[in-house]
């Protein structure tokens, strides 16, 4: 197990790689053979801090494979970059996909790692025209950035947005064509679409609204929304990690919202196995 994913991932459960992806992904390793879902994620999908998430639980519940595919921090830019994964979910019976955010992929005022999306590379001169009382240097994430710049200028803060938002619909339209299968786009968040434009905009999936999601209606098989609420966050983690640790696993989303994510999901796998 890799060093950077230490404290991710429950006792006792490994990594793996898939088929000529780069990425290192929540083991043990499956077969990529007869129904299985494939399920493409960030944080949640993968399951930090979390026995069960839900593609364990939907595999439970239906007895079908579910292939983890989560990737910590996932944006647009790492699932659009690796064609072999989205060769493996093509290989699926069903592919569901997590709504990631909006933040975390590169574009016309900044880069991020390709990789590592949620890792703030470098300002392009464009961002440094819109902000140039800014010193870049200072940012090692993309929301740390991405919160000063709101706080400096709402106004021009949206030009950074608008461009976000362009670029996340086109680039989630490629990812849903490139899947050769059926797609479900899984709203996993404890904010309802709607809420994008609220006090906070950073609740995830970041700055991503209902006009974007509703975007992608024509491409996808099906969006699930599981009606999630600030009830359903909060994860125990070990004893031994550090009071940041702690604070950053009662933001996240609970068992409970998991189980209902995988409760919403059992319908549209057992009408596709139907048929």
């Amino acid at each position: 197990m890799y060093q950077e994913n230490a404290g991710r991932l429950p006792s006792g459960v490994d990594q793996c790689r898939y088929d000529g992806s780069r990425l290192l992904f929540r083991g043990p390793r499956r077969t990529l053979e007869g129904d299985f879902v494939a399920c493409l994620g960030g944080t949640e999908t993968f399951g930090k801090f979390i026995s069960q998430p839900y593609p364990d639980l939907l595999e439970g519940m239906t007895g079908t494979p579910c292939v983890n595919f989560g990737w910590p921090n996932a944006g647009v830019d790492v699932f659009a970059k690796d064609g072999a994964l989205l060769d493996c979910a093509g290989r699926a019976r069903l592919c569901v996909l997590q709504v990631p955010g909006a933040l975390n992929m590169s574009n016309m005022y900044y880069r991020v790692h390709p990789r590592r999306n949620d890792r703030f590379l470098q300002a392009t001169d464009a961002m440094r025209e819109l902000f140039p009382e800014v010193d870049f240097t200072e940012f090692s994430f993309t929301r740390h950035m991405m919160r000063h710049l709101h706080a400096l200028s709402g106004e021009r803060f949206g030009y950074v947005r608008r461009e976000l938002e362009t670029l996340w619909v086109a680039g989630m339209k490629d990812i849903l064509q490139r899947i050769k299968t059926p797609v479900a786009l899984l709203w996993l968040s404890a904010r309802a679409p709607e809420a994008a434009g609220g006090a906070d905009p950073w609740d995830d999936p970041a700055l991503v609204t209902r006009d974007m999601l509703e975007a992608l209606r024509g491409q996808a098989h099906a969006i699930i929304e599981p009606g999630l609420s600030a009830a359903d966050r909060g994860i125990d983690p070990a004893p031994q990690h550090s009071p940041q640790v702690r604070r950053i696993a009662q933001e996240m989303l609970s068992p409970r919202a998991h189980e209902r994510a995988a409760e919403a999901l059992r319908p549209v796998l057992a009408s596709l196995l139907e048929t």
